[in-house]
């Protein structure tokens, strides 16, 4: 099923809302259904593991968590930007920056 948002993996995106505000990063991944985004090197938090072998070490490290869908922005030529979708020239559908008029 095609997801309802125009964002894909590995587009370049800028927090708008919460801790990172104003931070970009590149996606990861999407989740769709939950309308969440991971985003690299952004969103940082804590998490307790436990070691599972012996050898092993257990502690508290620190993860990239998932941030909401709307809490970002693709970035096109350095600006935030909105994305629309046109029909080219073969009939296939192409990513748009609506600040820019480029396409993604």
């Amino acid at each position: 099923m095609a997801s309802k948002y125009k964002l894909k993996r590995d587009d370049t995106v800028l927090v708008i809302a919460g801790k990172d505000k104003g931070k970009t990063g590149k996606v990861l991944r999407i989740d769709a259904d939950k309308g969440r985004v991971l985003v690299e090197g952004i969103n940082y938090v804590k998490k307790a593991v436990r070691r599972k072998r012996e050898n092993e070490q257990g502690g508290i490290i620190e993860i990239e968590a998932m941030l909401d869908i709307s809490n970002v922005m693709p970035v096109s030529k350095g600006q935030p930007t909105r994305i629309g979708v046109r029909i080219d020239k073969n009939g296939k559908r192409v990513r748009v920056a609506r600040k820019t008029g480029e396409d993604l």
